[in-house]
């Protein structure tokens, strides 16, 4: 298997050893560091997204997070554009390490799959509307 799916939108390249957008299969970073340092990164005012409930004119506390305490940073694919990870980080902290994939014993768990082997995630699982899937359903209203 060459393919692992890793998030809905990212994936490891088994053969390269790089992170690839699920969406366009552009490759972001190397599988042994963090993909976050090949995606494009977009610094957000947290006002654009919670706007202030009362006004800012009058009072201090508005409960909209202050820019001067908390940003928004969106990650975005340089290939196709899908957003790919949000954080909410003080202003100046490094973007977060948040998966440290075993590169070597993830080729050894796949060995034994077909190239063609498929693992569903996300968008690719089908979806079941049966009335069966709940215990509990009786079909009354």
């Amino acid at each position: 298997m060459r393919f692992v799916p890793m998030t809905e939108y990212l994936q490891i390249d088994l053969e390269t050893e790089r992170w690839q957008c699920r969406r366009c299969g552009r490759e972001i970073a190397s599988a042994r560091e963090n993909y976050k340092t090949g995606l494009l990164v977009f610094d957000r005012d947290p006002r654009e997204i919670h706007r202030p409930l009362i006004d800012p004119q009058r009072y201090e506390f508005t409960f909209s997070p202050d820019p001067q305490w908390c940003r928004i940073v969106e990650f975005y694919c340089p290939g196709c554009g899908t957003m790919v990870e949000v954080e909410y980080l003080p202003p100046g902290h490094p973007p977060t390490y948040d998966m440290e994939i075993d590169i070597d014993a993830l080729r050894a768990q796949k060995a034994g799959l077909d190239d063609d082997a498929v693992i569903p995630l996300g968008r690719d699982l089908p979806v079941n509307f049966s009335t069966q899937a709940h215990s509990n359903w009786t079909g009354e209203r």
